[in-house]
């Protein structure tokens, strides 16, 4: 994202923060936090990257996972906090300079907040974070929009648009993508691209 599209998008978040934090930290995705789960080792090492206001981060803890987070804005970071029990960091996705750190890294409905040149700078940073064949699981709309809308910066995802952006990065391989309805209440109609992804034993 280039500085107005992150300013943007976070002081959305952070306007927002509280209403956001009650239409999403309760719901129920465990069908698609368990399969994320599959793919690590036991007690892996996970980075919830974009966290919001930490469902993923407290499901995770809970079932054995070291868990680090970060998020963009300091309203979340600080809902987070206090909802999970850890320090969120507030950090941007550029900031990110872990390297070979995290044995999976949870991306959901965080990095659709990218350009598409930023994105493919953030897995290239997402794959050295990762462990020799770490896995990443991120999501996005489903579709072919990019720029601003209700108030935030999205990149939506195509099967073509991910074939592109994963031959132009190389450091990823897809093992899973899957189509999902958005699980909040009335939204059934929106349509989310959900992925399972390895990085590559060259990296």
């Amino acid at each position: 994202m280039n500085d107005n599209h992150t300013t943007q998008t976070l002081n959305y978040y952070n306007q927002n923060a509280a209403r956001f934090s009650n239409s999403t930290q309760s719901l129920d995705f465990a069908s698609v936090q368990d399969k994320f789960l599959s793919f690590l080792p036991p007690q892996a090492h996970i980075l919830d990257f974009g966290c919001g206001p930490g469902r993923d981060i407290k499901y995770f803890l809970a079932h054995g996972y070291p868990t680090d987070a970060i998020d963009g804005s300091g309203e979340l970071c600080r809902i987070a906090s206090q909802y999970t029990g850890i320090q969120v960091k507030q950090m941007l996705f550029q900031e990110l300079n872990a390297a070979e750190e995290y044995d999976g890294i949870w991306a959901c409905s965080s990095i659709l907040h990218s350009t598409y040149n930023d994105l493919k700078d953030i897995l290239k940073k997402l794959a050295r974070a990762l462990k020799k064949e770490g896995i990443l699981y991120m999501s996005f709309k489903y579709g072919d929009f990019e720029g601003i809308r209700n108030g935030r910066y999205f990149i939506d995802m195509t099967e073509d648009k991910l074939q592109k952006i994963l031959q132009e990065t190389d450091v990823f391989q897809l093992m899973e993508k899957w189509i999902s309805s958005d699980v909040r209440p009335g939204r059934d109609d929106e349509k989310w691209m959900n992925m399972i992804l390895v990085k590559k034993s060259f990296i």
